[in-house]
C-alpha cells in the first residue's frame, strides 16, 4: 500500500505495481519526493503534536519512508506498514529511522492499544476500496482498519489520512467506516477551487470530539500565494522552533545522535563530519 505523492494511474493492487524497478524510480523522482515531503508535513501538522515530547506515529503504507524522513527530522519515532515488499526493500536501503512492517492494513493493525500518539497515510487507504481479490470485501476490511486503528490509538489522540478518493461514493463509503468504527472528525480540504493543488486530508479523532482544523487556501480566490505564503510561515516557525537547515553539520550530529538512542550502528563523529566534498573532476 505504498504512499504516492500523485494520484494513482494504475489500477492493480500496489504489491504488484511497486515492483523493485518501479520503486526505485518511485523513490528517485524529485517531483515525487517533494509533493510527499509536503503532504507529510501537512499531515503532522494536522495531529497537533504536543511540542514538549517526541511520539510515536503510526505511518500507515509507508513506502519507501520518505513521510518516515519527515517524523524523524521532527524529532518524532515511527513504524511503518506497507503491503509492497519492494518499496520496504529500498526504506532498508535508504537506513530510515523507523520500524518497517510488512503487511496488509485491510487485515487490521495489529499493535497493542494506545500504542501510539497519532497516525499519518499518504495516498494509501484509497486502496482499501478496491476488491483485488475475490475474498476482498472493501466495506470490511475498511471496517477492520479503522476499528484496529482505533485501538492502537492513544485516547485524544488523531489519524491525518491524505487520500485520493475517485468519486464521493468511495468518499463516502471511508468516511462511514472510520465513524462506524468510532472515530469523530471529517474531511479536511486544502484549496478545494484549485484542481492541481486541491488535497483531501481525512482527520479523525480518538475518544474526544475536537474542533476541524480549516483547510488551507479556502479564504482566498487566488491559490498559489496562498501556497506560498504556508511555506513562507512554516519555514518561519520551524527556524523560531530552533531546528537545524537540514543536510548541515548540525542536522547531520542529531540524526546520528537519535539513531544511537535506537540502539543503531553509527559512525563516530570526526571533524569531517557533514563536510562538504570538493566537486570531482
Amino acid at each position: 500500500m505504498a504512499g504516492s505523492g500523485r494520484r494513482p494511474e494504475h489500477r492493480g493492487p500496489p504489491e504488484l505495481f511497486y515492483d523493485e524497478a518501479e520503486a526505485r524510480k518511485y523513490t528517485q523522482n524529485s517531483r515525487v519526493v517533494e509533493i510527499q515531503s509536503q503532504m507529510s508535513e501537512r499531515a503532522v501538522e494536522l495531529l497537533g503534536l504536543p511540542e514538549d515530547r517526541a511520539c510515536l506515529l503510526l505511518d500507515v503504507g509507508c513506502g519507501s519512508g520518505l513521510s518516515g524522513d519527515y517524523i524523524s527530522e521532527e524529532g518524532h519515532y515511527w513504524i511503518g506498514m506497507d503491503i509492497s515488499p519492494a518499496m520496504l526493500d529500498v526504506a532498508v536501503e535508504r537506513e530510515v529511522e523507523g520500524d518497517l512492517l510488512l503487511a496488509d492494513v485491510g487485515h487490521g493493525i495489529p499493535f497493542r492499544p494506545g500504542m501510539f500518539d497519532g497516525c499519518i497515510s499518504i495516498s494509501a487507504v484509497q486502496w482499501l476500496c478496491n476488491a483485488d481479490k475475490k475474498s476482498h470485501s472493501p466495506p470490511k476490511r475498511l471496517y477492520r482498519f479503522f476499528s484496529t486503528l482505533y485501538t492502537a490509538l492513544a485516547r485524544g489522540s488523531r489519524a491525518v489520512l491524505q487520500l485520493y478518493p475517485e468519486n464521493s461514493e468511495q468518499l463516502e463509503l471511508i468516511t462511514a467506516q472510520a465513524m462506524r468504527a468510532g472515530f469523530t472528525g471529517g474531511m479536511v480540504v486544502d484549496y478545494p477551487n484549485s484542481a492541481k493543488a486541491k488535497k483531501f486530508f481525512l482527520c479523525l479523532f480518538v475518544g474526544t470530539s475536537g474542533t476541524l482544523p480549516k483547510g488551507l487556501g479556502t479564504e482566498c480566490a487566488n491559490e498559489e500565494p496562498q501556497q506560498a505564503k504556508f511555506t513562507n510561515e512554516r519555514t518561519r516557525f520551524r527556524n523560531v522552533k530552533g531546528k537545524s537547515v537540514k543536510k548541515s553539520r548540525d542536522w547531520i550530529l542529531e540524526k546520528k545522535e537519535r539513531r544511537r538512542r535506537q540502539g543503531k550502528e553509527v559512525r563516530a563523529d570526526t571533524k569531517y563530519t557533514g563536510r562538504k566534498r570538493r566537486p570531482r573532476f
